[in-house]
């Protein structure tokens, strides 16, 4: 028997306003054709005053931890990603935390943007194979929309809003038994200038909004990303086509195409939600496995591979049989 940290429910929670592109084109000087083409997007939400990062994360929480089957005060760690938190303290964990009635354990935040997921995934992991907690849920959490330059094309059509979590649970299992399997995570801060906000509470005292060089940054998500999801793959001596399911960072179609080819993975493989969220950041995967087991192709037994690149520039991924 081996200790794993083992995924027993997922959860997921949009904005009430769907934005399709052709609204968008109203907005901008854009098109359904020119957004599609380039990206695969077609619709995202998009949060409404009453909703924030804490709203759609305390929902997506609920329906993860109902379809666990337990109770929402045995979770002893809340690890939540986001680059969006609902202020710059006390950590949007906490909140969440408190809403659930599950105070007293362990609460924080990770900002990793959209790998963020990953790097809560991580810790979390860490955190059950020490026995500093049994139960953790884990959150991708973001309102983009509030950091976007609604005159810019180039960004404001490919970001949406939304979160996904799971709950994980610490339990002895046998060796071909469920559990996350590996994990690997990597940054390179040399990147900064390719993915950005440009404000910040301690530089220029707001908030800023988001610039990208798309082009640099589809450069080095494909490399990194087939070479983070080959390292979880060697560390437990499997190879691609073990493989059942890939549920990568939802940022574009073409950076999803890309790196499939570059790996050798069938297209089928991979689970793809961007067309109807967008890039969520830090809430694209969990939102994109927990639609996957939703609708029924993910099953228990299946091993599947997670992975996300961001602002950083981070990386990461983690494999785990369901």
């Amino acid at each position: 028997m081996t200790r794993r940290s083992v995924l027993i429910g997922t959860g997921s929670a949009l904005p009430r306003r769907a934005v399709a592109n052709a609204e968008m084109a109203a907005m901008v000087d854009t098109s359904d054709e020119w957004i599609v083409e380039r990206t695969g997007i077609r619709n995202r939400y998009i949060c409404g005053d009453d909703e924030n990062t804490g709203s759609l994360a305390i929902a997506a929480s609920r329906a993860a931890i109902e379809a666990a089957g337990i109770e929402a005060g045995s979770i002893d760690l809340i690890v939540l990603a986001t680059a969006t938190p609902n202020q710059t303290f006390p950590a949007t964990a906490t909140i969440v935390q408190d809403a659930l009635g599950c105070n007293g354990g362990i609460a924080f935040d990770v900002a990793a943007v959209c790998s963020g997921f990953l790097y809560a995934v991580s810790v979390a992991d860490s955190l059950l194979q020490t026995g500093m907690a049994q139960r953790a849920l884990v959150i991708g959490a973001e309102t983009f929309s509030r950091i976007l330059d609604w005159e810019d094309r180039t960004t404001c059509v490919l970001f949406g809003d939304g979160a996904g979590a799971i709950v994980l649970e610490a339990r002895d299992v046998a060796e071909d038994g469920p559990g996350i399997l590996a994990c690997r995570l990597h940054a390179d801060g040399a990147h900064n200038e390719l993915l950005y906000v440009d404000g910040g509470a301690g530089t220029t005292g707001t908030v800023g909004h988001l610039r990208m060089k798309g082009r640099e940054v589809f450069r080095h998500a494909v490399v990194n990303l087939a070479q983070v999801l080959g390292e979880v793959l060697e560390d437990v001596g499997l190879s691609a086509g073990d493989v059942d399911w890939v549920v990568p960072h939802q940022a574009n179609q073409r950076i999803l195409d890309a790196t499939a080819r570059k790996l050798g993975l069938p297209p089928e493989k991979v689970v793809v939600t961007v067309d109807r969220h967008a890039n969520t950041s830090a809430a694209s995967v969990p939102l994109a496995l927990d639609t996957a087991v939703r609708d029924g192709r993910i099953k228990p037994g299946d091993l599947v591979v997670l992975e996300a690149m961001g602002g950083g520039f981070t990386w990461g991924a983690s494999l785990i049989r369901v």
